[in-house]
């Protein structure tokens, strides 16, 4: 007889009442909504929620639901006129202190949504949204580096009291020394700062040609992009947009796709912004080396700085907006490199003046000659100056910068600073409409797939064939399960990818079906032609379930985008259709006849 244990039974039903429990939240859709996030990076409580909609309703609209999730405030509409409205009230009404993302959310009940349960998330082209490709200023990346060779050189130079002139002319370090000795001994310590930068001798013995070697500057533009992909990735989530995805497309481009976003204003600003600080020691005497003079922004004075940088934008690890004395200020926490230079400098130089200074890039497009060309424009500012009067480390605060800079700076330098700049080269704004269009073209693929293998396998198979239909359900269950499970997000090629699922996950159950007609046609009893069927298979079934995935596997270990999505589902579905093929069919196949004796069976 042909039956399973009483614990795996079990298993079977608590595995598909787990599948249909987590797929259930899919089933009600999404709606309109307005997410709101504090751009001061504070976290709302559930008494925000109650303030956010009594200003919708003063614009004359109900929110359909209205709550708390993941510190952000979620309210509900049940059309698009109504978001709009609510969107521009709330921000007349909070300005730039609350982030107004205009979304889509799904309509859960309270219930499931108490249980923590969440439907799959949509990509960009069934969802719609908008696309913002950048590319990354890798030219600028370098030249950072650059900057960092020669001031650390000359640091070193000088405490080796090695006459010398270092200068910086593109990507190329010239070191001019006094003697044929000096160069040798500059040599050593270039050479013991940093062995893999690539060291030749001058027109004559008393230079050096200092440039980096192409494993490093294919080091360092891979660096500038992995930084700049998470500081994205913090920034959007500091403005509150749901479900963002940022990756990297080529060897300079990073995408961006803010699904269910229609209002891409503010998110351009922030997206590609580059403004940052840096704090440098007023060089009073104005003749030290590497000095240069910084205007003023404002009321400030132009200030003689001194080259090396005592902290910088990068290693500020928390930056929150306040009032002093009326004035908005920005309080800054350092991490422990930057606290410990900071609290080193206001050690060695109690009431001499220390200036902070604004950056920030952009890139000007001109025309010249009938073709376009960029121009990248930097701006350096001193916007406060001040004297040291005490000994401080890693929190201390800066003035002199409006309202809505410093609410800006604070968001940007929490989120952290880029390593490059970037520039916006193409964006698209996809409209939901033509999101549900794919949403309904790619369902409906599904669905007649899923009818045509049904009705097949119902006439060719007759029960046991029902059978496979039932176990092709629970596998539909299982993948859209386990994609609400782990947050991975359903595209176009994913649906591709399902209705292949569909029919692989038949092929199965049509090799174990047919395995069982030649034991019965070889004159095997009806019950030892269900185990030889399901246990001779097995091997079959396993090779070609491994290969497939192996290549779902490699699709998405080397794959972007699109092929991700595709794969995602192609992988889900290989693992989901081996269990209910080999397990969930043989549960159901013993339940009904496992336990009796027949003459025939119905396949």
């Amino acid at each position: 007889m042909n039956r399973f244990p009483a614990w795996l039974n079990l298993l079977v039903i608590a595995v598909v009442a787990a599948g249909c429990l987590f797929a259930l939240p899919n089933i009600y859709g999404s709606i309109e909504a307005v997410q709101l996030a504090n751009n001061d990076g504070a976290e709302y409580e559930a008494s925000d929620v109650e303030r956010f909609v009594a200003v919708v309703e003063e614009a004359g609209v109900e929110p359909e639901a209205a709550y708390l999730q993941d510190g952000r405030v979620v309210i509900r509409f049940d059309d698009s006129v109504d978001q709009d409205k609510a969107s521009d009230q709330l921000r007349d009404t909070f300005g730039r202190s609350v982030s107004v993302a205009s979304t889509l959310a799904p309509k859960l009940p309270d219930w499931i949504r108490a249980l923590g349960l969440n439907p799959m998330s949509l990509g960009l082209d069934l969802r719609g949204g908008v696309y913002v490709l950048l590319e990354v200023d890798m030219d600028s990346a370098l030249a950072t580096r650059m900057n960092g060779y020669q001031q650390d050189f000359e640091d070193r130079l000088r405490e080796a009291r090695v006459r010398h002139r270092v200068d910086l002319d593109g990507r190329t370090i010239t070191v001019r020394l006094t003697s044929a000795e000096d160069a040798a001994t500059a040599r050593e310590i270039i050479e013991l700062a940093d062995p893999d930068v690539v060291v030749l001798n001058g027109q004559d013995d008393r230079s050096l040609l200092v440039r980096m070697s192409e494993a490093q500057i294919q080091e360092r533009q891979d660096f500038a992009i992995e930084q700049n992909l998470t500081t994205l990735r913090n920034r959007v989530n500091q403005l509150g947009v749901a479900e963002p995805l940022v990756q990297r497309q080529g060897v300079d481009r990073i995408v961006v796709q803010l699904p269910g976003v229609q209002d891409p204003n503010q998110l351009d600003k922030i997206l590609t912004a580059t403004a940052t600080l840096e704090f440098r020691l007023v060089d009073l005497s104005g003749d030290e080396p590497g000095s240069r003079r910084y205007p003023g922004r404002g009321e400030e004075e132009s200030q003689v700085l001194k080259r090396k940088v005592i902290a910088s934008g990068d290693q500020i690890i928390d930056a929150r907006v306040g009032q002093d004395q009326g004035q908005p200020i920005v309080s800054i926490t350092l991490d422990s490199a930057g606290g410990e230079s900071m609290l080193e400098t206001t050690m060695n130089n109690l009431k001499k003046p220390m200036s902070t200074v604004f950056i920030e890039t952009e890139r000007e497009e001109i025309e010249r000659n009938g073709a376009t060309e960029y121009r990248i424009i930097k701006t350096e500012e001193i916007v406060n100056t001040a004297t040291i009067q005490g000994v401080f480390k890693n929190r201390f605060q800066i003035s002199g910068l409006s309202a809505f800079e410093a609410q800006d700076l604070a968001l940007l330098l929490r989120a952290g600073a880029l390593a490059a700049p970037v520039f916006k080269i193409d964006e698209r704004t996809i409209g939901p409409s033509l999101g549900q269009d794919n949403i309904d073209r790619g369902f409906n693929a599904i669905k007649i797939g899923f009818l045509a293998v049904i009705v097949f396998m119902a006439i060719y198979y007759r029960a046991f064939g029902l059978i496979a239909n039932l176990a092709l359900l629970s596998n539909l269950v299982f993948i859209v399960a386990m994609l609400s499970v782990l947050g991975a997000s359903l595209t176009l090629p994913g649906i591709a990818g399902i209705v292949l699922t569909v029919g692989m996950a038949v092929d199965a159950n049509v090799l174990i079906f047919e395995r069982i007609r030649e034991e019965l046609s070889a004159g095997a009893s009806p019950q030892t032609a269900i185990n030889s069927g399901y246990e001779k298979a097995l091997s079959s079934i396993t090779d070609a379930n491994i290969t497939t995935l192996i290549a779902a596997v490699v699709l998405f270990a080397l794959g972007t985008g699109p092929i991700k999505g595709f794969a995602i589902t192609l992988l889900l579905g290989i693992i989901t259709s081996m269990f209910t093929a080999i397990v969930g069919t043989r549960a159901v196949v013993n339940l009904i006849f496992g336990g009796r004796k027949l003459k025939s069976l119905p396949v």
